[in-house]
């Protein structure tokens, strides 16, 4: 037998070409394929190994993103789709690999800006052209290329799959043999192609590495410990797998990958950078149950649009984001967010998660901020995409109104003392959709948030998380400082106190009451430098 039989290329590689050709995905390679397609799959073989190319240095298959840009916007000038090409591959090697990624991304997001000439008025106008059909993965050209050599100025370089969408490299993958940890790939292989090969990033959406059992996907900024796996397909009751094929099912189909790149994929400005963020597993099913859950409350008109339960360092301020940014690209709506909290802390860190995704800027965090119930309400009339405010608003049911665009996402939604100050909110906004997100599970004695919110419609627990490294395990071990009296007299001392101060009885009884409680005890400046200490 031949000693190929157990390597990389046929045990992983070539299983995950035949993959790709059953979700519908053309396939290339410069050599033949081993391993079976799809029945009727497109294969492109070539011998050069250019697929297109003038030169292997190039990254942009152009031939092909010319002709989606002719199919996308019909009666446009080939000099107008030129200059579309020239924009989305100009140089950007003078930028940080990630300031070039976010720039791209705006360009296939939003589209590409060009000056054309006016013919009816003279002088010029702007046309926007578009890159990707976000609606219809059929209107895309989705191509594999297998071994895609790239040169570099020191080295050359050939990532062992690449996934082009209309000519433009979004998926990179890096296989290693079975046996081998999958972590090499990306430390071995992608760490150094962005290092060697930084132009073929500038236009990436997903990073995997794999083995064939361990696989793992990440964003271009994350390092090893933000890959995650991917272990559920379409729902979040399927038996949880870790596989190849579950990660390519999950992220690589056509619709999900498109789905992927447009809604659930952040650019998170932070003191050390720019971060970029795309969904985990939990996050784009959990999210896209909640919409759908949405989508039929409002069919049926009642406004409860379910409880969004994903445990606490989980990622639920990013589900927030995720959700009003598909909402606001996929739904028809004047949309207008009304994020409730319970705490003042709690209120600034996710306007301020909102903030560094660029959903609001610096200014509108700050202005969309509700001081009082008739600050609310005004905020409410204007044209406002995001209001920021405390539960503590709502401690009346008047109306503010009964504008039925209007979707509150509340954290935290089934604390105590909710109830019926969420009742108050419903009231208040009768016309409103309403989304609990929780770090923790609905218990005996919140059935109210039931009535305000509705049923589930996502569920990732804490057990889950752990599993899923989305969050560290939790370990306890009591060690508190136990209290002890070492001073035998202590009553009679303190009586002795009380008697020589001349107090009222109103005030010795309001004193009783307060040396009654422990608060002052255990929170002895002296303790809480042991329990310091101790951790």
């Amino acid at each position: 037998m031949s000693s190929h039989a157990y390597s990389e290329d046929q045990l992983v590689e070539q299983p995950a070409v035949g993959l790709f050709s059953e979700l519908g995905w053309r396939v290339a390679s410069s050599r033949p394929f081993t391993a079976p397609l799809a029945l009727g799959a497109e294969v492109w073989l070539d011998g050069s190994g250019l697929f297109g190319r003038e030169t292997k240095s190039e990254v942009v298959l152009v031939d092909r993103l010319r002709a989606a840009l002719l199919r996308l916007n019909p009666g446009q000038a080939l000099e107008t789709l030129d200059m579309a090409i020239d924009e989305i591959t100009r140089d950007r090697a003078a930028m940080s690999l990630e300031a070039a990624n976010r720039e791209v991304y705006r360009l296939l997001k939003d589209g590409v800006s060009v000056a054309v000439p006016n013919v009816r008025e003279g002088g010029e106008e702007s046309v926007r052209l578009r890159v990707i059909d976000w609606a219809r993965p059929d209107g895309n050209d989705f191509l594999l290329v297998s071994q895609f050599s790239v040169v570099g100025a020191l080295y050359t370089c050939r990532p062992d799959l690449v996934g082009f969408v209309n000519g433009l490299p979004w998926v990179v993958i890096e296989m290693k043999r079975p046996g081998m940890a999958a972590r090499s790939g990306f430390e071995e292989n992608l760490t150094h192609y962005k290092r060697e090969i930084p132009q073929l990033f500038w236009y990436s959406a997903l990073l995997i590495a794999s083995n064939g059992t361990e696989s793992r996907v990440g964003s271009l900024t994350a390092d090893w410990e933000r890959f995650f796996e991917w272990k559920r397909v379409e729902r979040e009751d399927e038996p949880r797998r870790v596989s190849l094929e579950v990660m390519l099912r999950g992220t690589c189909d056509r619709g999900r990958l498109l789905d992927m790149v447009e809604n659930f994929t952040l650019f998170s400005e932070h003191k050390g950078g720019v971060v970029k963020v795309i969904a985990q597993n939990h996050q784009f099913l959990g999210v896209n149950n909640a919409i759908a859950s949405m989508q039929q409350a409002r069919a049926l008109g009642h406004g409860r649009a379910g409880v969004f339960w994903q445990t606490q360092g989980s990622g639920k301020s990013f589900s927030m984001v995720f959700f009003a940014q598909k909402v606001l690209r996929k739904l028809a709506g004047n949309w207008t967010f009304v994020i409730v909290t319970d705490r003042a802390e709690l209120d600034d860190q996710i306007a301020k998660t909102f903030k560094n995704a660029g959903a609001v800027s610096a200014a509108e965090a700050e202005q969309c901020h509700a001081t009082s119930g008739a600050h609310l309400r005004e905020l409410l009339r204007g044209n406002h995409r995001y209001v920021f405010t405390l539960i503590h608003k709502f401690q009346t049911c008047e109306l503010l109104t009964n504008r039925p665009d209007v979707i509150v996402l509340t954290d935290e939604a089934h604390r105590s003392q909710y109830d019926t100050l969420a009742l108050n909110m419903r009231t208040a906004l009768p016309r409103a959709m309403f989304l609990a997100f929780t770090g923790t599970p609905l218990i005996v004695g919140e059935e109210l948030t039931r009535d305000v919110f509705g049923d589930y419609v996502s569920i990732y627990d804490f057990q889950q998380s752990v599993e899923d490294g989305a969050t560290l395990p939790l370990f306890y071990e009591n060690r508190t400082p136990e209290l002890e009296l070492v001073n035998p007299n202590l009553n009679d001392d303190i009586y002795q106190l009380i008697d020589d101060a001349g107090l009222e009885a109103d005030e010795e009884a309001r004193l009783e009451a307060i040396l009654g409680r422990q608060y002052h005890l255990i929170t002895r400046d002296d303790r809480l430098e042991s329990i310091a200490a101790d951790i």
